[in-house]
């Protein structure tokens, strides 16, 4: 075919072009597998951008992003002409009289290499193509990856083909708003936005002609003119990018000298200090979105998503400050009581000796070391006491010290943390969530991942089981002791539960009575007369999702559950006997605020209003009841600032102080806390300071407090709800006057003389 031709030069630039041709085509055809993905038209018409997602609390403020790469995109005429002009004269003055490749360019930065003046030849469509369709990425590649030189070449043609490509769907503007979004800027910033904001705290149409030649005179190298990094050398190149838009006319003379005297004036204020960071409630969205993320087939870090939660920026606030308050006393308390000594001990309070070597063990690195070492425990345990320096977690922020792991372990395990949930139950909506005291140092979210025994907390099952099957608030028990005999894996058992001091006072008590005062002997007799795997039941029915082992001892909280689980089952009383999914999420947008998802309430009716409202009822006996374990509650006066305020609650304390508990119910909402060690054998030592009452209880009083205190939290003093239905069953029993009370129990606080009298006639329902 070829020799026809007759003139050999032109045969052989027409063999030349052909093959060329051909080279092109096995390109982007990727013929047999050897030249890897192009990015065909389809793929350019729709880029897929990465972009962070958002998460944002109720009332609209930025709680956390999601992104792998932290870009948020702009329209071209958010553009600053002095960006513009100084990447054009930087990066590819050609630009606007160019179709994507610039073979002038590129043909004199091959003789300027060749000359040992090496110099980029690619145009900014070039550099598009690189980075918004990563044609040098492992994905684009084939086979040839592995021929060094020819490599190279495919690269670069593939790229002239995606440039190509690119002008021929895009306008010059078009792609100068697509490079902008993409390329990045150093210090995870990707996006010209990011850059302006996080350099210099100004928009991009905001930055002058000095704040723009920074920022463009990054690509070269963005770590090595750096502004934060390399500040010299970020003025160096800055005041070449300068020099270039004087050369080209973009800059006249007088702008251009007073740009270079500037320094490079950085502003850091706007650095990433706002719901950038990993935290409790970033991994709880991320957990409740899980499924809907992988059924409509988004991903949370690359596609944009707005992220509208149930949070409460001022209740998170306030929930926050209080157990910060609060965990840092329970903390200087609990150091106090083991100065010197070691906390962690047995039901007997004996010290477990092993207890450091078995926390080694547990620890990743322990295997690669016993390997490493072939078993050799001496030098396992030299390296364990090796001192290195470290940061530490104080409640006086942050600590630099020097810890071997020994220490470290031993430091950490002393260390109280807590959960922390708050729900609007009528619609579902979580509004408070404290994972625990600090994410950066404890990852475990102790709202819906730890589970802990309830203690008390755990009764009302019982009671409602009671209440639900034929039992009024009003119908009395002795406090004496009980035996009660069950089977158990085949087993004959016998439980005979003692009250906390290990006194009965035989008095004959009325159930809301028994309730209030948390009386463990008639918990116990009544689990024996409705059937603990009835209780069990109606845990279950409420919202507990845990298994629940169905013994005697279920009612008194010998299961361990999560505050997430609790919350939610205390809801049902306040939501009229209707059980709750609750909300985390109530809308999802793309990064255009179209709607993608919107989340509703979804109820379970599980008991009857009547039954529900008895159960409220019963829990205002903690306040009202003589002994009412809640009464720690009078001491925060802002509580009772408006005398028709109730509070009804429930504290918990599971054996030997390992775990502390406060469930507190007002007329809006329902809230859970827990307080205790991550590890079960490190607790405190007596009733006095680490029963619920102490512990737990403190943190929502607190809360509480400033919620009432603040006007603009949307939520009041008030009484709890009048009967939704008529009340068939007595439940307006009054208790005797008591001048002392000698039977105090697990998670009771001894009612003040003033405040054991006799109750007046309850003037919210009916009979």
């Amino acid at each position: 075919m070829f020799k026809r031709i007759r003139n050999p030069i032109l045969r052989y630039l027409v063999i030349f072009i052909y093959f060329v041709i051909i080279f092109f085509c096995s390109i982007e055809l990727n013929l047999f597998g050897l030249f890897g993905y192009s990015p065909d038209t389809k793929d350019i018409k729709n880029p897929i951008l990465s972009v962070s997602s958002e998460v944002f609390t109720a009332d609209g403020k930025l709680l956390a992003r999601f992104y792998k790469e932290n870009r948020s995109p702009i329209e071209y005429s958010n553009l600053s002409p002095n960006l513009i002009n100084a990447l054009v004269a930087t990066e590819d003055v050609r630009f606007f009289k160019h179709h994507g490749v610039d073979y002038y360019s590129f043909f004199t930065s091959v003789l300027s290499t060749a000359k040992g003046d090496k110099r980029g030849g690619s145009t900014i469509t070039q550099q598009l193509a690189k980075n918004l369709f990563q044609t040098r990425k492992r994905k684009a590649q084939g086979f040839i990856r592995h021929i060094p030189i020819v490599r190279t070449v495919v690269y670069k043609f593939k790229e002239w083909l995606t440039a190509f490509k690119i002008e021929h769907i895009y306008n010059k503007q078009q792609i100068l708003t697509l490079y902008f979004n993409t390329v990045p800027f150093g210090n995870n910033s990707f996006g010209i936005k990011t850059a302006t904001l996080k350099y210099f705290n100004k928009n991009p149409d905001e930055v002058t002609a000095a704040e723009a030649a920074t920022l463009i005179g990054m690509l070269k190298a963005t770590s090595t003119y750096n502004p934060i990094r390399n500040p010299e050398k970020s003025l160096e190149r800055r005041n070449v990018v300068l020099g270039q838009m004087q050369k080209y006319g973009y800059l006249k003379k007088p702008e251009y000298d007073a740009s270079i005297r500037q320094p490079i004036g950085l502003d850091l204020s706007h650095v990433e200090d706002e719901g950038q960071g990993d935290s409790y409630l970033r991994r709880a969205v991320e957990k409740w979105l899980d499924k809907w993320l992988t059924k409509n087939d988004y991903d949370l870090y690359e596609d944009g998503l707005k992220i509208y939660t149930t949070i409460d920026s001022r209740l998170q606030q306030y929930a926050e400050e209080a157990v910060a308050e609060k965990m840092k006393m329970l903390q200087k308390r609990f150091n106090n009581i083991w100065r010197g000594k070691n906390p962690w001990r047995d039901s007997k309070g004996n010290e477990i000796v092993d207890f450091v070597l078995k926390a080694e063990q547990r620890l990743p690195i322990y295997d690669l070391l016993d390997k490493k070492y072939k078993g050799d425990t001496v030098k396992i345990q030299d390296y364990f006491n090796v001192p290195k320096r470290m940061k530490v977690f104080t409640w006086n922020g942050e600590k630099d010290t020097t810890f071997s792991s020994v220490d470290s372990i031993k430091y950490y395990a002393k260390m109280l943390n807590t959960g922390m949930m708050t729900i609007e139950p009528t619609t579902g909506k979580i509004k408070v969530w404290v994972g625990g005291i600090d994410h950066k140092y404890f990852k475990y979210d102790h709202v819906n991942q730890a589970k802990r025994q309830a203690g008390s907390t755990f009764k009302p099952f019982a009671y409602l089981t009671a209440i639900d099957n034929g039992y009024t608030p009003c119908d009395k028990f002795t406090d004496k002791p009980v035996s009660i005999t069950y089977n158990e894996d085949g087993k004959q058992e016998v439980w005979s539960p003692n009250n906390a001091d290990f006194n009965f006072s035989y008095r004959e008590m009325s159930l809301r009575w028994a309730m209030g005062k948390s009386v463990n002997s008639i918990t116990a007799q009544l689990t024996e007369k409705v059937g603990w795997d009835k209780v069990v039941e109606y845990a279950h029915k409420c919202g507990i999702e845990s298994p629940l082992k169905p013994v005697p001892s279920v009612s008194l909280g010998s299961n361990d559950v999560s505050v997430y689980e609790m919350v939610r089952a205390y809801s049902t009383f306040l939501n009229k006997g209707e059980k709750i999914e609750p909300l985390l999420v109530t809308k999802i947008t793309d990064h255009n605020d179209a709607v993608l998802a919107e989340f509703e309430l979804k109820t379970t009716k599980v008991l009857s209003e009547e039954t529900a409202w008895l159960m409220l009822y019963m829990f205002r006996g903690g306040m009202e009841e003589p002994g009412g374990t809640s009464q720690a509650l009078w001491e925060y006066p802002i509580l009772w600032k408006k005398a028709s305020n109730q509070i009804g609650g429930k504290t918990g304390t599971s054996s030997d102080y390992v775990d502390g508990w406060y469930m507190g119910i007002t007329k809006d909402l329902v809230t859970g806390v827990w307080v205790g060690a991550d590890d079960r054998s490190v607790h405190f030592n007596t009733s006095a300071s680490g029963e619920g009452s102490h512990t737990a209880l403190p943190i929502f009083g607190t809360f509480m407090e400033k919620v009432y205190a603040d006007p603009k939290s949307g939520y009041t003093y008030g009484p709890f709800p009048k009967p939704w239905v008529k009340i068939t069953k007595p439940y307006m029993c009054e208790s005797p006057r008591i001048s002392r009370d000698t039977s105090s129990v697990s998670d009771s606080l001894s009612a003040p003389s003033d405040s054991a009298l006799t109750l007046p006639p309850d003037t919210t329902g009916q009979q």
